[in-house]
Protein backbone atom coordinates (compact mmCIF):
# COMPACT_ATOMS: atom_id res chain seq x y z
CA UNK A 1 0.00 0.00 0.00
CA UNK A 2 1.06 3.31 -0.93
CA UNK A 3 3.09 5.63 1.92
CA UNK A 4 1.04 8.81 0.64
CA UNK A 5 -1.51 10.45 3.17
CA UNK A 6 -2.83 11.64 -0.02
CA UNK A 7 -4.11 8.11 -1.59
CA UNK A 8 -6.85 7.73 0.79
CA UNK A 9 -8.20 10.97 -0.45
CA UNK A 10 -7.89 10.22 -4.33
CA UNK A 11 -9.68 6.56 -3.50
CA UNK A 12 -12.62 8.66 -2.17
CA UNK A 13 -12.87 10.88 -4.64
CA UNK A 14 -12.85 7.68 -7.31
CA UNK A 15 -15.50 6.19 -5.02
CA UNK A 16 -17.58 9.84 -5.13
CA UNK A 17 -17.72 9.68 -8.87
CA UNK A 18 -18.62 5.57 -8.98
CA UNK A 19 -21.41 6.80 -7.09
CA UNK A 20 -22.71 9.72 -8.96
CA UNK A 21 -22.76 6.92 -11.99
CA UNK A 22 -24.76 4.70 -9.81
CA UNK A 23 -27.40 6.90 -8.92
CA UNK A 24 -27.62 8.76 -12.76
CA UNK A 25 -27.79 5.49 -14.31
CA UNK A 26 -30.21 4.05 -11.97
CA UNK A 27 -32.72 7.52 -12.30
CA UNK A 28 -32.41 7.48 -16.06
CA UNK A 29 -33.84 3.66 -15.53
CA UNK A 30 -36.21 4.99 -13.44
CA UNK A 31 -37.66 7.48 -15.69
CA UNK A 32 -37.30 4.76 -18.36
CA UNK A 33 -39.46 2.13 -16.36
CA UNK A 34 -42.03 4.98 -15.07
CA UNK A 35 -42.48 6.67 -18.56
CA UNK A 36 -41.07 10.24 -17.49
CA UNK A 37 -39.75 12.20 -19.91
CA UNK A 38 -36.95 14.84 -18.68
CA UNK A 39 -37.37 16.89 -21.83
CA UNK A 40 -40.86 17.88 -20.84
CA UNK A 41 -39.62 19.00 -17.03
CA UNK A 42 -40.12 22.09 -16.32
CA UNK A 43 -36.53 24.89 -15.86
CA UNK A 44 -35.13 24.63 -12.46
CA UNK A 45 -35.75 21.14 -11.28
CA UNK A 46 -34.40 19.55 -8.49
CA UNK A 47 -33.14 16.28 -7.15
CA UNK A 48 -35.45 16.72 -4.05
CA UNK A 49 -38.19 17.24 -6.70
CA UNK A 50 -37.95 13.13 -7.24
CA UNK A 51 -38.48 12.69 -3.68
CA UNK A 52 -41.91 10.82 -4.17
CA UNK A 53 -41.47 10.42 -7.25
CA UNK A 54 -39.21 7.83 -8.13
CA UNK A 55 -38.68 4.83 -5.72
CA UNK A 56 -36.98 5.01 -2.41
CA UNK A 57 -34.68 2.54 -3.84
CA UNK A 58 -33.61 4.60 -7.03
CA UNK A 59 -33.21 7.82 -4.49
CA UNK A 60 -30.99 6.20 -2.05
CA UNK A 61 -28.13 6.33 -4.40
CA UNK A 62 -28.35 9.69 -4.85
CA UNK A 63 -28.69 10.81 -1.51
CA UNK A 64 -25.31 8.82 -0.54
CA UNK A 65 -23.64 10.91 -3.33
CA UNK A 66 -24.66 14.03 -1.87
CA UNK A 67 -23.50 12.69 1.63
CA UNK A 68 -20.12 12.38 -0.17
CA UNK A 69 -19.91 15.75 -1.25
CA UNK A 70 -20.31 16.82 2.88
CA UNK A 71 -18.38 15.58 5.49
CA UNK A 72 -15.40 14.25 2.92
CA UNK A 73 -14.97 17.97 2.09
CA UNK A 74 -13.18 18.16 5.72
CA UNK A 75 -11.51 14.71 5.16
CA UNK A 76 -9.81 16.07 1.87
CA UNK A 77 -8.81 19.17 3.75
CA UNK A 78 -7.69 17.19 6.55
CA UNK A 79 -5.84 14.93 4.59
CA UNK A 80 -3.81 17.98 2.76
CA UNK A 81 -2.69 19.67 6.46
CA UNK A 82 -1.50 16.47 7.57
CA UNK A 83 0.60 16.31 4.33
CA UNK A 84 2.43 19.44 4.63
CA UNK A 85 2.68 19.41 8.33
CA UNK A 86 4.49 16.45 8.57
CA UNK A 87 1.79 14.39 10.14
CA UNK A 88 2.10 11.48 7.50
CA UNK A 89 2.80 8.59 9.88
CA UNK A 90 1.25 5.01 9.81
CA UNK A 91 -1.65 5.82 12.43
CA UNK A 92 -2.51 8.63 9.88
CA UNK A 93 -2.45 6.75 7.27
CA UNK A 94 -4.20 3.50 8.43
CA UNK A 95 -7.10 6.14 10.15
CA UNK A 96 -7.20 7.94 6.49
CA UNK A 97 -7.61 4.50 5.14
CA UNK A 98 -10.04 2.60 7.68
CA UNK A 99 -12.50 6.49 7.12
CA UNK A 100 -11.94 5.73 3.15
CA UNK A 101 -13.46 1.64 3.81
CA UNK A 102 -16.42 2.61 5.89
CA UNK A 103 -17.51 5.49 3.79
CA UNK A 104 -17.79 3.02 1.12
CA UNK A 105 -19.09 0.49 3.10
CA UNK A 106 -21.62 2.92 4.44
CA UNK A 107 -22.32 4.16 0.38
CA UNK A 108 -23.17 -0.08 -0.06
CA UNK A 109 -25.64 0.21 2.73
CA UNK A 110 -27.16 3.26 2.37
CA UNK A 111 -27.87 2.27 -1.54
CA UNK A 112 -29.32 -1.16 -1.05
CA UNK A 113 -30.17 -2.12 2.36
CA UNK A 114 -30.33 1.65 4.13
CA UNK A 115 -31.46 0.39 7.76
CA UNK A 116 -30.51 3.61 9.28
CA UNK A 117 -29.46 2.05 12.83
CA UNK A 118 -26.73 0.12 10.65
CA UNK A 119 -25.88 3.69 8.74
CA UNK A 120 -26.02 5.67 11.39
CA UNK A 121 -23.63 3.27 13.30
CA UNK A 122 -21.12 3.20 10.25
CA UNK A 123 -21.57 6.58 9.99
CA UNK A 124 -20.68 7.27 14.26
CA UNK A 125 -17.51 4.80 13.59
CA UNK A 126 -16.14 6.77 10.22
CA UNK A 127 -16.76 10.22 11.82
CA UNK A 128 -15.18 9.13 15.12
CA UNK A 129 -11.55 8.35 12.50
CA UNK A 130 -12.17 11.68 11.25
CA UNK A 131 -12.27 13.65 14.60
CA UNK A 132 -9.39 11.40 15.49
CA UNK A 133 -6.97 12.67 12.01
CA UNK A 134 -8.47 16.59 12.51
CA UNK A 135 -6.97 16.28 16.22
CA UNK A 136 -3.68 14.74 14.80
CA UNK A 137 -3.94 17.72 12.01
CA UNK A 138 -4.12 20.41 14.89
CA UNK A 139 -0.67 18.66 16.59
CA UNK A 140 0.59 18.98 13.49
CA UNK A 141 -0.11 21.76 12.40
CA UNK A 142 0.76 23.74 15.92
CA UNK A 143 4.08 21.57 15.96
Amino acid sequence: MSDSLLAPGAVLALWTIVMLTWAGVTRFQAFSKLGIDIKAAPPGGRGVDLEGVLPPETNWKSHNYTHLCEQPTIFYAVLVFLELSGGNTELTRGLAWAYVVLRIVHSLWQSTVNRIPVRFAIFLVATLFLLALAVLAVIATLG
